[in-house]
């Protein structure tokens, strides 16, 4: 019986071995390498999720479109650098649309887990960076400077991270995030996405917050655009708002820009809230920012285009200085105007008085 018993474990195990033995083996990351004068895209294409495309330094003239979950598409620094090209790739609608990058899933499904990183995208007529329908897309150690609309521009998305980088001396917003801008709808859920650390300068606006809800734009510098931070809403429903501006730093947004079809001319606007409810402004530093238009000065709740009140906001804990017209502005009007709260501030000046 003995012996028997101990027959009976050894086939066992035999078979055991067996089987794990037969088990596939789990794919390994490949890291697919480009020099300049190869084509970004079509390492992309061949690329799996999990993948690495590693752009050498260089310059590189194409659009680049992602489509695949959990692929990382990194440079090795600003010098690797990305330009507008001069012929049509085969599927080029990234190009076509104006843009350096896309990350675009499908109307029905999110791309997930993306990231780019480590490169410069520059002189495209729309976009640097753009995403729809991602779900965690990272952009990381990005510069995008003198592209004609956005730098870095997400829709439809959920649980971004835009971290460590700069958007310089793009035509509107440095970074904009908005539920989208073909249709009117109420505020999105972005479950979380966070806006930080990055430099935005010489912009129209360092950083638009448009119809969105729970995220955070934290730890940033902000300085030399004509607005610094501009949270927007309209009349639709859900409301935008319920998300955090703090620890920024928003120094001397003093560039003059025009007047466009949606917007005033801008000069001297440090953080502005417009239509929105439940925003915190907190622990900021804003100082220097001055000029002329309803939407001047260091935090500004203005009155929105489309009569949208601001309700339920806080401002508190921030540092204003030498901002013009004064350092807090609320133009809110009505019942709404007495849900708005302002403690904590070190500042010199306000409209109405007694905010500070």
């Amino acid at each position: 019986m003995k012996k028997c018993h101990v027959v009976y474990l050894v086939c066992t195990a035999a078979m055991i071995g067996t089987g794990l033995g037969a088990a596939p083996a789990s794919s390994v990351p490949t890291t697919h390498v480009v020099h300049p004068g190869e084509s970004i895209q079509k390492a992309v294409d061949a690329a799996e999720s999990g993948d690495t495309v590693l752009v050498t330094p260089g310059t590189y003239r194409e659009s680049v479109k992602v489509s695949t979950p959990g692929l990382t598409l990194s440079g090795m620094g600003r010098t690797t650098v990305i330009r507008p090209g001069t012929q049509k790739a085969a599927d080029d609608t990234c190009a076509e649309g104006g843009n350096g990058i896309c990350v675009i899933g499908t109307k029905d499904k999110n791309v997930k887990g993306v990231t780019v990183a480590d490169l410069t995208v520059t002189g495209f007529t729309r976009t640097g960076v753009f995403s729809m329908a991602t779900d965690g897309l990272t952009v990381r150690g990005v510069t995008t400077e003198n592209n004609g609309v956005w730098g870095i521009a997400q829709e439809r998305s959920v649980h971004g991270v835009i971290r460590g980088n700069t958007a310089r001396d793009n035509g509107d917003a440095g970074i904009f995030l908005a539920n989208t801008v073909k249709t009117e709808e109420g505020a999105a859920d972005t479950e979380g996405t966070l806006v930080a650390h990055n430099r935005l300068e010489g912009n129209r606006i360092g950083v638009t917050v448009r119809r969105l809800r729970n995220l955070a734009v934290a730890d940033n510098h902000i300085t030399g655009n004509c607005a610094g931070v501009f949270v927007v809403g309209d009349e639709n429903t859900p409301k935008a708002g319920d998300l955090a501006v703090r620890d920024n730093h928003v120094v001397r947004n003093n560039k003059s820009c025009p007047k466009t079809d949606r917007l005033e001319a801008l000069q001297g606007s440090g953080i502005v809230l417009t239509g929105v409810e439940k925003v915190l402004v907190a622990d900021n530093t804003v100082e220097g920012n001055s000029g002329k238009s309803s939407m001047s000065g260091g935090i500004v709740l203005a009155a929105s285009m489309v009569g949208a009140a601001n309700s339920k906001n806080e401002v508190n804990g921030n540092r204003l200085r030498e901002n013009s017209p004064a350092d807090l502005v609320d133009a809110t009007s009505g019942d709404s105007a007495k849900s708005n709260t302002f403690s904590g501030n070190t500042c010199g000046a306000s409209k109405p008085a007694g905010l500070c």
